[in-house]
C-alpha cells in the first residue's frame, strides 16, 4: 500500500508542478511585454526588466499554487482514471477516503510552500523587484497624493512629499498639535533619514505658534523621535495583498494607536492567514473529477473544468475583498468565503460521487 501512495503522490506531485510551471511561464511573459513599454526610461534597460521580472514570480508563484494544485490533480486523476488504475485501487480495498487523506498531504505541502513563499520572499522580492524599476526610472516612488504621502503621528500630522528607494524621506512636513487640537508648531525638513531610533533630520526650520507671537528657528541638524519606521514606508512599495503577515499585523497596530481606519490591512491579514489554506480545498475539490466515468467526462473535459474552477476561484476571491471592504464586512468573512463555498462544493461532490 505504501508503494500505491507513494506513486499517487509521485504522480500527482509531478503534475502539478508541470501546471505551476507553464502557469509561471505565462506571466512571466506578460510581465516582460508589459515592462518593455518602459525601455529606456531613465536607465531601465533589458537587464533590468528581466531582473524586474524574476524578483516578480514569487508573488506569481503565490497566486498561482491553488489554481495548479487544482488543475494538476485533476489531470493526473483524469490519466489514473483513463488508465482504469483508479478503479484497480477501488477493488483492491483502497478507499476514496485512503486516496482523498494521501492526496492532502501534497495539498498540505503546496500549502505550507505558500505560507513560506507570501511570508518570507513575496514581500521582499516584490520591494526590490519596485525599487530596482522606480529607481532606474525616476528616483522616487509614486505618492498616493499629489502633495506625498501623509501619515498621522499620535497627534501630529506628517507629510512627505518623496520616498527615495533606501527609505529616506525627502521635503518633510511635521504639523504638531497640542491637546486641544490647536496647531503649536510647523516643522519643515529637506531630508530625513532614519538611525534605528529616531530620524536624523537636515536643514530643518521650525515655527512654533501661540497667542502673541510666532518665533521661527533654524537648524541644521536635528533629532526627530516619530513611530514612523522605515517598515511602514512598504506600503508605497508593496501592496497590503502582498505584504507578510507580521508586517500587515505591525501596521495594523500602528494604524489603530492613531484611532484610523484598518478595514482593508485587515482584510489582507485574514486573507494572508486562510489563503494557503486553499491548496487543501483545492485538492478535495479535485478528487471526485477522479471518479467519474470515462464515457462521460474524458481527460480534456476535466482540465477544461478544471482551469474554469480555477479562474472562479480567483474571480470570487478577489470579488469577495472587495465587497467586504466596500460593505463593511468582517475580515474574516470577506477572507474565507471564497475558500469555504468551494470547500463545500468539493464535499457535496464527493458525497454525490461516494452515492453514485
Amino acid at each position: 500500500m505504501n508503494i500505491v501512495k507513494r506513486y499517487l503522490i509521485k504522480e500527482t506531485t509531478y503534475s502539478i508542478l508541470l501546471i505551476m510551471a507553464a502557469l509561471l511561464a505565462m506571466f512571466a511573459f506578460f510581465d516582460l511585454l508589459q515592462e518593455l513599454e518602459s525601455v529606456g526610461k531613465g536607465t531601465y534597460g533589458l537587464g533590468k526588466i528581466i531582473l524586474f521580472v524574476i524578483l516578480s514570480s514569487p508573488g506569481h508563484i503565490y497566486e498561482i499554487v491553488p489554481v495548479a494544485v487544482l488543475i494538476g490533480t485533476i489531470y493526473s486523476l483524469g490519466q489514473l482514471s483513463r488508465n482504469s488504475e483508479l478503479i484497480i485501487l477501488r477493488v483492491s480495498g483502497m478507499s476514496i477516503l485512503n486516496i482523498g487523506l494521501t492526496l492532502l498531504r501534497i495539498g498540505l505541502v503546496f500549502a505550507l510552500i505558500t505560507f513560506i513563499v507570501g511570508e518570507a520572499i513575496t514581500p521582499i522580492s516584490e520591494k526590490t523587484a519596485q525599487r530596482i524599476r522606480i529607481k532606474a526610472i525616476d528616483s522616487v516612488i509614486a505618492q498616493d497624493f499629489r502633495s506625498g504621502l501623509w501619515v498621522k503621528d499620535g497627534k501630529n500630522f506628517v507629510n512627505v512629499e518623496q520616498v527615495l528607494p533606501d527609505a529616506q524621506l525627502v521635503n518633510v512636513h511635521i504639523y504638531e498639535f497640542d491637546e486641544n487640537f490647536q496647531m503649536k508648531s510647523i516643522s519643515q525638513a529637506k531630508t530625513g533619514t532614519f538611525n534605528g531610533e529616531t530620524w536624523d533630520l537636515t536643514d530643518l526650520t521650525q515655527t512654533s505658534l501661540s497667542k502673541n507671537n510666532v518665533k521661527s528657528t533654524h537648524l541644521a541638524k536635528s533629532q526627530w523621535k516619530s513611530l514612523i519606521r522605515p517598515e511602514l514606508m512598504s506600503i508605497l512599495l508593496v501592496l497590503p495583498e502582498k505584504m507578510s503577515a507580521w508586517n500587515l499585523y505591525s501596521y495594523i497596530s500602528h494604524l489603530n494607536k492613531n484611532k484610523q481606519k484598518t478595514s482593508r490591512y485587515d482584510i489582507a491579514l485574514w486573507a494572508k492567514l486562510v489563503y494557503p489554506m486553499a491548496s487543501l480545498v483545492m485538492v478535495l475539490l479535485a478528487l471526485p473529477f477522479g471518479f467519474l466515468q470515462q464515457r462521460s467526462s474524458g481527460v480534456a473535459n476535466k482540465l477544461f473544468a478544471g482551469v474554469l474552477l480555477g479562474i472562479v476561484y480567483q474571480v470570487l476571491n478577489k470579488v469577495s475583498l472587495h465587497l467586504g471592504l466596500l460593505n463593511d464586512w468582517t475580515a474574516f468573512t470577506s477572507a474565507v468565503m471564497p475558500t469555504f463555498l468551494f470547500l463545500l462544493t468539493g464535499i457535496s461532490m464527493l458525497v454525490w460521487v461516494e452515492t453514485q
